[in-house]
């Protein structure tokens, strides 16, 4: 990784921006002051909802912090398809005594303002999911300062990446968790994402630019590895997910490592588009008929995830989790981030040949 953006951070471990409420001002404050680099989440958000959270986590932190964008999605889900999923979910709306949510709410996100917001009042690191932005986006982002970071899920958005003039690629394993960043949502290329050490691997060979690795890792040693394979940085999500700062649901942390829900899928159950997280009631029955229609699916089921965990029914949430759930460590996060360390450091040793035969 360039210098300059590797200096923001002392050790090369980045939280992930997980939206819905998880990556609160708290929680990416406790891992800057900690040596990491905490994130934001904007996606959900209106441009002034992010502003204040950017406000605030400047009132806890003076490090260096990122901001993540959702990029704006093209309209060619099918209305039909929509319609019959809505029906099929009539049940689910009776059971929690909720209406389900107009799907056509929106699908920009308020990119544009809040790319306006980003510009007038520069952060440090702001990252882009589900597609690349123009040139001209990052463009404008670097003459403010900025580094932009960009998701890719195959070697091919790797090059995408790369010609937009980003300067780092967030390679993300299938093993993620919350929704793969896919840069085009095509239903017939379901089940075919690439595991991180081999993503890593590909891209490293398809690009230029440096490698921040992302899926599925909850150790240090898994850090080394990815840094052994090419990466210059890792970005773990659901390893922060069970902190007490994160701002995730209390039924949602202890789902982690709760022996009810013993595996992941990815599934659009709840949004219309691949997002791997716990297996539960709702992900079996309504998985495999869900359309591939983001963010209209989002707005449609918002209501009932919201009434399910407001009923106490994690069989109702969305529980985004990756592969490694089950080795999610109730840390504070500051202090997490400060265990990976020595868990890298030990493992880096030991793959130098420093280690103990």
């Amino acid at each position: 990784m360039s210098s300059a953006l590797t200096d923001l951070f002392p050790h090369p471990i980045v939280q992930a921006p997980m939206a819905g409420g998880v990556s609160v001002p708290q929680l990416a404050a406790a891992v800057c002051e900690a040596g990491g680099l905490g994130f934001l989440a904007a996606g959900y958000k209106t441009a002034d909802g992010m502003y204040e959270e950017i406000k605030q986590l400047r009132s806890l932190t003076g490090r260096p912090f990122g901001v993540n964008l959702f990029m704006p999605q093209p309209e060619y889900a099918d209305p039909a398809a929509v319609d019959v999923y809505a029906h099929q979910l009539a049940g689910e709306a009776t059971w929690y005594e909720a209406e389900l949510g107009d799907p056509e709410s929106g699908r920009d996100d308020g990119y544009e303002t809040k790319l306006a917001v980003l510009r007038d009042n520069p952060v440090p690191v702001v990252s882009f999911h589900f597609g690349a932005p123009s040139r001209e986006v990052v463009d404008a982002l670097h003459r403010v300062g900025t580094f932009v970071l960009v998701t890719a899920t195959t070697p091919d958005e790797a090059r995408a990446v790369e010609r937009a003039g980003a300067d780092a690629v967030i390679a993300q394993g299938v093993e993620a968790g919350g929704h793969q960043g896919t840069h085009r949502d095509v239903p017939e290329t379901d089940g075919s994402g690439i595991g991180l050490l081999s993503l890593v691997a590909q891209i490293r060979e398809a690009v230029n630019i440096p490698i921040v690795a992302a899926g599925g890792i909850m150790r240090g040693g898994q850090i080394a590895a990815v840094l052994a394979a090419g990466a210059s940085a890792a970005q773990l999500g659901t390893a922060f997910l069970a902190t007490p700062e994160s701002g995730a649901n209390a039924l949602h942390k202890q789902a982690l490592t709760n022996p009810l829900f013993v595996r992941t899928e990815l599934t659009r159950a709840f949004s219309g588009r691949p997002a791997r997280g716990l297996v539960n009631r709702f992900l079996r029955e309504h998985g495999p008929y869900a359309p591939a229609a983001y963010p209209e699916i989002h707005h449609l089921t918002a209501p009932l995830r919201k009434a399910a965990a407001k009923a106490g029914d994690a069989q109702g949430m969305a529980l985004w989790a990756g592969q490694g759930h089950r080795m999610a460590r109730e840390l504070p996060a500051g202090q997490l981030v400060e265990v990976l360390a020595g868990e890298l450091a030990a493992a880096s040793t030991a793959l130098s040949g420093g280690g103990v035969r």
